[in-house]
């Protein structure tokens, strides 16, 4: 028997989070979920194609939705805890589950972001998820695509969460390799950091050429409140400082209305949000690696 789609583990995880209040450890929600739901030993050892267990794969999806519906967070680095929200709600639907209640959670929140600050503004413009009704309509290439950007958003969050985790000193080292993978600085030695106390607000310095005449100067903060406009002002003048032209602030968090417009209003100074972040490690594999998917196409050449 195969092992239940990924639905079906909501349930589980949900009920094994409301039982432990203080948060538990992701392993041990896998465990739980495949005892609620009675996999077999050879259903706990099915094997997707990237090598990771398939019960482990279904369980973690279903903790994404679960906290894409706002009912479930991640606590610290694999330690999930339902919301205050989660523990209302599970209360209000005894179990077991409705079909409908299911259907929601599983589906009703595929494109739904991860709560931000409510006063941070998107830099990059979000594309809307196809619905339900329009991705059973669309074509397998739409539905494969579909499935990569759900794919790309999940890691994305995962990395959002583990930024917010690492220490100051460690954020602003990943911060210098995200922009050398960029193509900033001939040689990761002409990025250097200089953080730490007394540092007027600058965090890293990139060198543009090799005589060191060109440069570009970083502040990298791991915050969670929303960086304003003093934020941005304090580094403006820490540019001015320095006679820099340049200045790129990078944040794990987001930046308000009026940081952007701060931001457009002065020249040289680029503003990166946790959000951008995560994507272009994404795209420049910082932290992340891929997998290559072979997806077989006719070649009208070889007939002809």
């Amino acid at each position: 028997m195969s092992v239940p789609t990924f639905d079906k583990f909501i349930e589980p995880v949900l009920r094994f989070l409301a039982s432990r209040p203080d948060g538990v450890a992701a392993r041990e929600v896998h465990e739980a979920a495949a005892d609620t739901l009675k996999l077999d030993e050879l259903q706990r050892a099915d094997v997707l194609a990237s090598g990771q267990l398939t019960y482990k794969n279904r369980a973690g999806w279903a903790h994404d939705r679960l906290k894409r519906a706002g009912l479930s967070q991640s606590l610290s680095r694999g330690k999930w805890c339902l919301t205050p929200e989660g523990f209302s709600w599970v209360l209000a639907h005894p179990q077991p589950l409705t079909r409908e209640d299911v259907t929601h959670l599983a589906f009703d929140f595929i494109g739904v972001r991860l709560k931000q600050q409510p006063d941070a503004v998107d830099l990059d413009p979000q594309p809307e998820p196809l619905s339900t009704e329009d991705l059973a309509l669309s074509s397998p290439d739409d539905r494969l695509e579909q499935a990569l950007n759900e794919l790309r958003n999940a890691v994305a969050d995962e990395l959002l969460e583990n930024l917010k985790q690492v220490s100051p000193a460690r954020f602003e080292v990943i911060v210098l390799d995200v922009l050398h993978r960029l193509g900033y600085g001939g040689h990761r030695d002409d990025l250097q950091r200089v953080g730490g106390s007394g540092d007027g607000g600058i965090d890293g310095i990139i060198s543009l050429d090799k005589l060191g005449l060109e440069k570009v100067y970083v502040q990298a903060k791991r915050w969670q409140s929303t960086v304003g406009r003093p934020e941005l002002q304090a580094f403006y003048g820490a540019l001015a400082g320095q006679k820099a032209r340049r200045g790129v602030f990078i944040t794990t968090s987001g930046f308000t209305s009026q940081a952007r417009d701060f931001a457009r209003a002065v020249e040289g100074m680029v503003l990166v949000d946790g959000l951008r972040l995560v994507h272009l490690m994404i795209e420049n594999e910082v932290g992340v690696s891929s997998r290559l998917l072979r997806v077989p196409k006719l070649d009208m050449d070889y007939f002809e």
